[in-house]
């Protein structure tokens, strides 16, 4: 049988709430071009990403992967500190 390696998505971005027990709230910006005037301009997501020890803080910068579903809006955890 031959093994499928999925790979995981890393995105980089800045913890803005650590007040969830094993939650931090990571916001990612990032540059988006219109297609019609090709403008760039900047959009922000927030992702909950799982803490399992609580030693990210806000305003650490941290790379977040992608993972199955922990709970109902948590489908990412912190990886390491930049």
């Amino acid at each position: 049988m031959t093994e499928v390696v999925i790979k995981k998505r890393k995105i980089k971005g800045i913890v803005v709430s650590d007040k969830m027990t094993k939650t931090v709230i990571v916001e990612v910006n990032r540059l988006k071009k219109h297609p019609k005037y090709k403008k760039y301009f900047k959009i922000t997501a927030r992702f909950k990403a799982h803490d399992e020890k609580d030693e990210y803080k806000t305003g650490d910068n941290v790379i977040i992967e992608e993972t199955r579903p922990i709970s109902k809006e948590k489908r990412w955890k912190v990886v390491s500190k930049i």
